[in-house]
């Protein structure tokens, strides 16, 4: 029997998306997206307790994410879990885990920071789902 992996998160971009370009040409970008939670404890207090999550997202998703996509824009995201592991450069090993999206819906105009002329809510794309490519990376480059 096979497992589940599969990921759904609504947050904000903690910061504009970095997009860069494997040796193949194909396109990735990476953002970071704040998830938080509230609640009320024993002593009457709020609390607030924030995740943050690294998101991957390739091809050309990955181009559109980084041309309308910046800090504080809401999104919606599907994908899969996958922990990445690469050497330091003192020889330690190093180990990340990473949401890889199949699916990005941008759901607001856009808070903080603007890079780039956003899109009419209306024309707010669902990027569809995508697979990313078989292509090799760097693996002492963590992105």
């Amino acid at each position: 029997m096979s497992g589940v992996n599969k990921v759904i998160i609504v947050g904000r971009l903690g910061s504009d998306p970095e997009i860069r370009y494997t040796q193949q040409g194909v396109a990735v970008t990476n953002f970071n997206l704040a998830t938080s939670e509230n609640w009320v404890d024993k002593g009457g207090q709020k609390q607030e307790r924030t995740e943050w999550h690294r998101i991957v997202v390739w091809g050309k998703m990955a181009e559109t994410c980084s041309q309308y996509l910046a800090k504080g824009r809401q999104v919606y995201v599907e994908g899969r879990l996958q922990t990445r592991q690469w050497e330091d450069k003192e020889g330690g090993k190093r180990y990340t885990t990473e949401i890889i999206a199949n699916t990005v819906q941008f759901l607001d105009r856009g808070t903080g920071s603007e890079r780039s002329t956003n899109l009419p809510a209306s024309e707010a794309p669902m990027l569809p789902e995508s697979t990313p490519p078989d292509v090799s990376m760097d693996a002492d480059i963590p992105f």
